[in-house]
C-alpha cells in the first residue's frame, strides 16, 4: 500500500483552488429507507413500495443531470434495491459511473454486530454483482454509522473484498460520527485490516477547528443557501481538502411522501427538497467532480508520506 503525506496542501492561490477535484456520490435508496422511524421497518418495505416509489425515477433524473454536465459519480446502492431494480444498476454502469455498496438492508453497522454485518455486506455485494456484473470495491455505511466501538467493521470489509471505505464522518451527528483525519488516509484496524478511507467533508466556519458541521450532503445541502455551500467548498479547498458530496434520490423529490415522525426528523428529511436539483446543477457546473474510488486513489498516490490512522477500541 502506498505511503501518503499527512501534510495538507498549503497553496492558497485561486488557481490551486480551482484545480481541486471533488468527489460526487449518491446513496441509492427509496424514500422509506430512513432509520429509526416507526412504520418504516423492513417488514413494511414491500407494501410501501406499492404505495409510492421514487428511487428509479429520481435516480434516472440524477443520471440525466450527470450526463448533461459530463460528470461521473459513485452510486452507493442498497442490495435490496439492486435485487428489485437490476436494470437501473445496468443503466448506472452503462453511464460509466462507479458502483459501490451501501449495505443490503440499510441497517446501522453497530446494531448488526460483526456476524450480521458480514452477512449484510456480502449479500449486497452479490446483489450488485448479479444485477450488473460489477465487482464491488467500495462501501459506505448507512447513516455513516461506523462509530467508536465498531472498528471491527474494517476487518469484515477486508474479508469481503472491500478495498476502500467512505463511512467515517469526522464530527458528531445523529447516528454516526468518528474522530478521524479530515483528509483521505489509510485506516489500520485493531484486527490488522488496512483500508483506504475517504471521510465525509465537514466545514469549520470559524478561525479555529472548534466547530465542525456537515454542509455537502443530504439535509445539510438542502438547507444551506448556495452561497454558503460555495464558501464552505472554498474554505476546504484553501486548506487543501476536496469536498465529498452525497445525495439520495429522495433529496430531489418534492413529491416525497411526508411520513409522521418527530419534528426535528421531519425538518431534516423534508427541508429544501425543491432546491436540490438546481443546487446540484450549479455545483456540477462550478466545480470539478469525479467518483469516489478513483478520487481517493489519486489523492493518496499524489501525496508524499502519510502515516496510517490506527483505530483503537
Amino acid at each position: 500500500m502506498r505511503q501518503i503525506d499527512a501534510n495538507p496542501v498549503t497553496d492558497r492561490s485561486p488557481s490551486a483552488h480551482s484545480a481541486i477535484r471533488h468527489a460526487l456520490s449518491f446513496d441509492i435508496e427509496d424514500w422509506f429507507h430512513i432509520v429509526q422511524v416507526k412504520g418504516l421497518e423492513h417488514e413494511h418495505w414491500d407494501d410501501l413500495t406499492k404505495q409510492h416509489t421514487l428511487v428509479e425515477r429520481r435516480t434516472d433524473e440524477i443520471l440525466e443531470i450527470c450526463e448533461e454536465a459530463g460528470v461521473k459519480a459513485t452510486f452507493f446502492v442498497l442490495g435490496w434495491i439492486a435485487e428489485r431494480y437490476p436494470s437501473l444498476l445496468q443503466r448506472i454502469a452503462q453511464g460509466g459511473h462507479e458502483l459501490a455498496s451501501h449495505g443490503h438492508m440499510h441497517d446501522r453497522v453497530g446494531l448488526l454486530g460483526p456476524g450480521g454485518f458480514a452477512q449484510d455486506l456480502k449479500r449486497s455485494i452479490e446483489a450488485i454483482g448479479s444485477a450488473c456484473g460489477v465487482r464491488v470495491r467500495g462501501y459506505r455505511a448507512p447513516s455513516f454509522s461506523i462509530v467508536q466501538g465498531c472498528e471491527w467493521a474494517f476487518d469484515v470489509m477486508e474479508e469481503c473484498g472491500i478495498e476502500w471505505d467512505a463511512s467515517l464522518f469526522p464530527a458528531s451527528r445523529g447516528h454516526g460520527g468518528y474522530p478521524c483525519p479530515r483528509e483521505p488516509h489509510v485506516v489500520s484496524s485493531p484486527g490488522g485490516a488496512r483500508i483506504h478511507e475517504l471521510p465525509m467533508s465537514v466545514w469549520t466556519p470559524f478561525a479555529y477547528d472548534i466547530v465542525r458541521m456537515g454542509f455537502s450532503g443530504g439535509g445539510y445541502l438542502r438547507l444551506l443557501p448556495y452561497w454558503i455551500l460555495k464558501r464552505a467548498l472554498a474554505d476546504e479547498a484553501a486548506a487543501g481538502r476536496s469536498t465529498v458530496v452525497y445525495l439520495h434520490p429522495r433529496d430531489l423529490a418534492a413529491d416525497c411522501p411526508r411520513w409522521p415522525m418527530p419534528l426535528h426528523r421531519r425538518f431534516k428529511c423534508y427541508v429544501g427538497l425543491a432546491s436540490t436539483r438546481e443546487k446540484l446543477r450549479r455545483l456540477l457546473a462550478d466545480e470539478q467532480w469525479g467518483p469516489c474510488g478513483p478520487h481517493l486513489a489519486h489523492s493518496l498516490s499524489n501525496a508524499g508520506t502519510h502515516p496510517e490512522w490506527s483505530l483503537s477500541t
